[in-house]
């Protein structure tokens, strides 16, 4: 920066930091007749001119403290010690009618009578380094560093910001600035300092399904029934039926996101997973004559005739038949024959109770026996009586289905007092059903 004398008043006391060179002011014209000087003048007879007071001598400690007086046309001026003046050169004699000659202080310039200040940057003369900035000031100019920069000596050197921590995260620095930086997962706060999270799920964050915002980052999460693939954004449908076998009682079914349990025809589900037989002679959908009767087993039906009777049996009830005993063929054959009918699962654990037999009639003193009379060729049931009017029958080997079996299960009473022997049967039709349900 240049200090800049300014034209001298009567007494002129400057304080400048630099050399600075002043214009000075012309000594007042010489005239015949002396009438009176300027202030800081003398008359001076011998030349017939007003010379200027050196002020420096003349007036005692003039500048005092660290302060340096120099004499100056007119005026003196207080500088540092280490300050030094320039002098103009001695203007030249002028006509003792002429009058002062006006001129004005460096880093102004004379226009008309007035001394206007010269703008050294607009005009490109000063001497402000590359890196530095010029700004006009009056009678001079000063130069600076730009913001981001610092002086260092006559250059102008980058401010790091950097080194100052003024970023939360990473700081970048550039010539004269900077720039905050955030990890990933965080944006740059309104101060363009701090950081601050990005709420990626707002932001479309690529999950297939949801998304949970974190601290700096986010988690893509499944619905129920999908789990996540390793890339941590898509969700793959989970086959449900794979795991396990018994999931389902009957069958699986994978569904996108579930799974569902199936039956086979014939039943229907109950509840989620487990099969019940459909009762078709219940809910009216057989397809049953009415000459027959409906029969439910497990997975279906069966229609049976009404009349069921053979010769030389006659029917007596919708499901008994009777020999009578006036007839021949009835004496080596049981007296009456009762149709039942039932239905059982495959693969039932055995030994199994199936059906119990119960007499009905009973004559006195007489001796009952129970004994699958025909239809279990495979011997896959016996007979375990309880009492004299009681017996049932057991599945003994796993059977499997469908199937049918038709026992008769005959009741033979005997009365050795009376020496009397009849029996009956018990016609039970066994259906297996095709599943373990």
């Amino acid at each position: 920066m240049r200090s800049v004398c300014v034209p001298p008043p009567l007494l002129l006391c400057a304080c400048v930091s630099l050399l600075l060179p002043c214009s000075v002011s012309q000594p007042p014209a010489e005239s015949d007749t002396y009438t009176e000087c300027p202030d800081g003048y003398h008359w001076d007879p011998e030349s017939r001119h007003c010379k200027d007071i050196n002020e420096c001598e003349t007036i005692p400690e003039a500048c005092k403290g660290e302060m340096k007086c120099f004499n100056h046309y007119g005026g003196y001026l207080c500088l540092p010690r280490s300050a030094s003046l320039i002098p103009a050169p001695e203007p030249p004699n002028q006509s003792e009618h002429s009058e002062v000659f006006n001129s004005c202080l460096l880093g102004y310039e004379l226009q008309g009578d007035s001394c206007v200040d010269v703008d050294e940057c607009e005009q490109d003369t000063h001497d402000c380094q590359p890196s530095q900035e010029c700004f006009n000031v009056l009678g001079g100019f000063t130069c600076q560093c730009p913001e981001g920069y610092r002086k260092v000596g006559t250059e102008c050197i980058d401010i790091d910001e950097c080194r100052y921590r003024y970023c939360q995260h990473r700081c970048v620095n550039v010539p004269g600035s900077f720039s905050c930086q955030c990890e990933p997962g965080f944006q740059v706060a309104g101060n363009n300092r701090s950081c601050v999270d990005v709420n990626e799920c707002e932001m479309g964050a690529p999950c297939q399904q949801r998304c949970y915002n974190t601290y700096g980052t986010f988690l893509c999460r499944c619905q129920q029934g999908y789990e996540l693939a390793s890339d941590g954004i898509t969700c793959n449908d989970i086959d449900e039926c794979s795991y396990s076998s018994f999931l389902c009682q009957y069958q699986c079914l994978n569904q996108p996101g579930k799974f569902s349990c199936v039956c086979p025809e014939g039943y229907q589900l109950h509840g989620t997973r487990l099969c019940h037989d459909v009762n078709e002679c219940e809910l009216g959908s057989h397809r049953c004559t009415d000459g027959q009767t409906c029969v439910n087993i497990h997975g279906s039906f069966k229609c049976v005739e009404t009349d069921r009777c053979q010769d030389p049996y006659v029917q007596v009830s919708d499901n008994r038949c009777v020999c009578p005993v006036n007839k021949l063929a009835c004496r080596d054959v049981p007296f009456s024959i009762v149709h039942r009918y039932m239905s059982i699962t495959s693969e039932r654990a055995v030994p199994s109770d199936v059906f119990q037999i119960q007499a009905t009639s009973i004559h006195p003193r007489a001796y009952n026996t129970f004994r699958i009379r025909s239809g279990d060729d495979n011997d896959d049931f016996y007979i375990r009586q309880i009492n004299n009017m009681n017996a049932m029958l057991v599945l003994a080997r796993a059977v499997t289905g469908p199937n049918e079996y038709v026992l008769d299960l005959e009741m033979v009473s005997v009365n050795r007092v009376m020496s009397y022997q009849s029996s009956s049967v018990l016609r039970l039709t066994i259906y297996v059903g095709p599943y373990a349900f």
